[in-house]
């Protein structure tokens, strides 16, 4: 156990935050850097705009002139938000979120320069795939990987840089990421729910798979965390004392959150509004300096992207209020750890949750077929 002592981590706490400017409500900033359905409208044509929601919506491919036209209408729209390049955003088998950044611009056999981002470019890159996780795929001419844009998952602006999500997968065609296998479940309960929820209702074209995640974590006083090697290397303590209280501890829970906490929840849910992520809840758990926050749900990849993405803007808001962030499960033997729990439900396309109890016997037998499905699904 740490021999940090937790009560000088509690004063640090407190000292006098930094200034935080509120001067738009959250509905204002909410998707500011996403280009969403409100962007796509302004940017892009009739044709461009219906080919992504048929892509998301029925699963059609997209042509490539209409990729062409997609990626000028994204790139105007980023570069009017001050975005100069572009990145593939994905998620490697290494537990981080990875980019390679490419600026929007090339050269004219004139010599002059311009602005430059097509549908190819949109669609597919070629990173070396080599240095991630591959499961043994090291052959030199198999090593490259392929990063493909996912349109389920809207792109949004970081800084300067426009940040496409995509799924990454190996020259041979196995998965090497997180999505790739994300999406490929979801399209497979879509398909089987879908099927069964038509004996209720025949209205009923398509099953989405929601999530609302929370995400707990700790905070301590940078200079502290950089005096304890194992917090600087391992994000946890491996050496120590035991802490002299434990759950004693536990009146901390929802109680009054401390002045520079709420200074650094306020810039990092700022951070979120702009980027799409639907930020709600915010308070003080269990253990000492450990604190918890939650958005409300959404459909189940666009979730996870956004989950991936919030733990990177909370490490940087972090490093400004001069907090170390711990995401660890358990980075204090003896204190209460932190979870990363996940709601997830099925809902259809005509806005009926099938995992909530109905008020009439019929709905009620509907959500008892989801319910034990589901279970023996996840037991069997």
């Amino acid at each position: 156990m740490s021999s940090l002592r937790f009560t000088a981590v509690l004063e640090t706490l407190n000292r006098k935050p930094l200034k935080v400017k509120e001067t738009e409500r959250r509905s204002e900033l909410f998707g500011r850097n996403v280009f969403n359905e409100f962007a796509m409208r302004q940017h892009l044509t009739k044709e461009a705009y219906l080919a992504i929601k048929n892509a998301n919506v029925h699963g059609i491919k997209i042509p490539r002139n209409m990729a062409d036209l997609i990626a000028n209408g994204m790139k105007e729209w980023a570069i009017t938000r001050g975005a100069t390049h572009y990145t593939h955003w994905f998620q490697p088998l290494t537990g981080a979120t990875a980019e390679k950044h490419d600026a929007f611009f090339e050269t004219t056999s004139s010599g002059n320069a311009l602005e430059k981002f097509g549908g190819g470019q949109l669609v597919q890159q070629e990173p070396d795939a080599s240095s991630f996780p591959n499961g043994g795929i090291r052959n030199t001419f198999e090593a490259r990987g392929y990063t493909a844009w996912d349109p389920s998952s809207p792109a949004f602006i970081i800084g300067t840089t426009l940040c496409i999500p995509t799924v990454f997968v190996s020259y041979t065609g196995e998965a090497l990421d997180y999505k790739t296998p994300l999406l490929k479940a979801l399209s497979a309960v879509d398909e089987a729910a879908t099927a069964v929820a038509k004996y209720f209702d025949k209205n009923v074209s398509k099953v989405q798979a929601t999530l609302g995640w929370e995400q707990e974590y700790f905070l301590v006083d940078s200079a502290l965390a950089a005096t304890r090697p194992d917090i600087v290397l391992a994000g946890r303590t491996l050496l120590g004392h035991s802490s002299a209280k434990g759950q004693q501890l536990e009146d901390h829970y929802f109680g009054s959150i401390p002045a520079r906490v709420l200074s650094y929840m306020r810039d990092m849910e700022k951070e979120c509004m702009l980027l799409g992520i639907p930020v709600k809840t915010r308070h003080n758990e269990v253990a000492p300096n450990q604190f918890e926050l939650a958005p409300i749900f959404e459909e189940t990849n666009l979730a996870v992207d956004h989950n991936s993405l919030l733990m990177d803007v909370m490490n940087k808001v972090a490093e400004k209020h001069h907090f170390r962030i711990l995401f660890h499960e358990k980075p204090f033997m003896g204190v209460n750890g932190s979870g990363k729990h996940n709601n997830w439900s099925l809902a259809t396309d005509t806005g009926v949750n099938l995992l909530s109890p109905g008020t009439t016997p019929m709905a009620n037998l509907q959500f008892l077929t989801f319910f034990i499905n589901t279970i023996k699904a996840v037991d069997p």
